[in-house]
């Protein structure tokens, strides 16, 4: 199970932008939803969503506005909608921690590990101003026999190779979680503002099948 752990693993340090809302129940145990600010170095903010346990932080409080640390791990789940399914991304932190006014000058960390596997193929492409981009759908295990599927988005010369991956092939992956805006076409005379979270990557490698075999997860 501690190599589960350790194959999906996020750190972030921000700002809290929201009280917390409920969000579920886990035997007796609640959770809760709130969203934290990361600044990029080039000034952009990614606001994220974190699901905390009442156990970790009193959750009664509002924290809006306060710099803290998480760390824990991308976790996905399908929102079933009508005859629709949307994959909706969260963190959820397995710790929750005020930074002290000295910690949080510091510059923030928006730092992610996965260690999947590739379940769609990824095709190159290019944005309108002429970047190579390449779109990836990595599956991570975590215990009880559940995954979590985290789209990923590849520059330049990882999107190239990332082309070059097979389904089923098993990839670590670093890189940045990220919050983006876009427009959903509802039907001809209507759209809807959604946000989509995705890992940036910024270095990508296979795993070897001599690694993957004395793990006992690959087999010839």
């Amino acid at each position: 199970m501690e190599r589960l752990i350790e194959s999906n693993q996020i750190t972030l340090t921000g700002t809290i932008d929201s009280a917390f809302a409920y969000s579920h129940d886990i035997y007796g145990e609640g959770f809760y939803q709130t969203y934290i600010c990361v600044e990029r170095k080039s000034g952009t903010i990614d606001r994220l969503p974190v699901i905390v346990s009442e156990r970790l932080i009193d959750v009664s409080k509002d924290w809006t506005g306060e710099e803290v640390k998480v760390e824990g791990q991308i976790r996905s789940y399908n929102k079933h909608t009508g005859q629709q399914t949307r994959l909706l991304l969260s963190v959820f932190a397995r710790s929750f921690e005020p930074l002290s006014d000295d910690e949080a000058k510091k510059e923030n960390i928006n730092a992610v590990i996965l260690d999947g596997f590739v379940c769609k193929q990824p095709f190159l492409r290019q944005t309108p101003l002429g970047r190579e981009i390449s779109d990836l759908l990595i599956a991570v295990n975590r215990p009880y026999r559940k995954s979590d599927y985290i789209p990923c988005v590849c520059w330049g010369r990882n999107a190239r190779y990332a082309t070059g991956l097979a389904i089923g092939e098993r990839i670590i992956l670093k890189g940045r979680f990220q919050s983006r805006e876009y427009l959903k076409k509802i039907d001809d005379e209507t759209t809807e503002e959604r946000t989509a979270y995705e890992l940036s990557v910024q270095t990508i490698k296979e795993v070897e099948k001599e690694a993957m075999s004395k793990e006992g997860i690959f087999d010839e």
